[in-house]
């Protein structure tokens, strides 16, 4: 899913119920999401495209059924591997910078 897709996919994944965070991604994509989101605490799940002709894909999932790739990112809940907040860009590797402090997209503070 990338960051312009607001809906909540939830797919099984290897016999278990996930929710989707990404399908079509190459090896590389994978490995990376993958990385970041079990640094996070979350139990991924991965596995191949089935019937998809060309480069191998993969679909990559996590067995937290209330995680939501586009409001955790957004609300900056992510940390990177290095301890700092996950960016939009940094998430959709773009840049290699992984936080920027003026930016907040949410205010949640009164």
């Amino acid at each position: 899913m990338s960051l312009n897709k607001g809906k909540h996919i939830v797919e099984e994944i290897g016999g278990v119920r996930c929710t989707l965070v990404e399908a079509g991604i190459s090896a590389e994509r994978a490995t990376f999401l993958k990385r970041l989101l079990e640094h996070n605490g979350y139990e991924v799940k991965m596995e191949k495209d089935s019937g998809e002709e060309g480069p191998e894909t993969f679909r990559l999932g996590v067995t937290d059924l209330l995680f939501h790739a586009v409001v955790d990112v957004y609300k900056r809940r992510l940390v990177s591997l290095s301890g700092k907040r996950v960016t939009p860009a940094y998430w959709l590797q773009l840049s290699e910078a992984e936080t920027e402090e003026e930016v907040n997209y949410y205010n949640t503070r009164r």
